[in-house]
């Protein structure tokens, strides 16, 4: 079994053929570790990732809001 997942399941996830689409629609699903390859320009995501995205658990490379703090003088 691949580690990652191939061009035709991300295809499947996403429902879009352009890397540059998939990649947003896979950030906008919670797939934060989805990047793009370097040489081929295709979309490279985790099985192991993907899974536990799929199954609820938080990413651990989620992004995170800072709230900010007010100075008080």
């Amino acid at each position: 079994m691949n580690t990652t997942l191939e061009a035709r399941e991300v295809e499947q996830i996403t429902g879009y053929k352009r890397p540059s689409d998939q990649l947003t629609e896979l950030h906008r699903q919670g797939f934060y570790r989805a990047r793009r390859s370097p040489t081929t320009g295709n979309i490279i995501l985790e099985r192991e990732h993907y899974t536990s995205v799929c199954c609820g658990s938080r990413p651990v490379n989620a992004p995170r809001v800072r709230v900010p703090q007010l100075r008080t003088a």
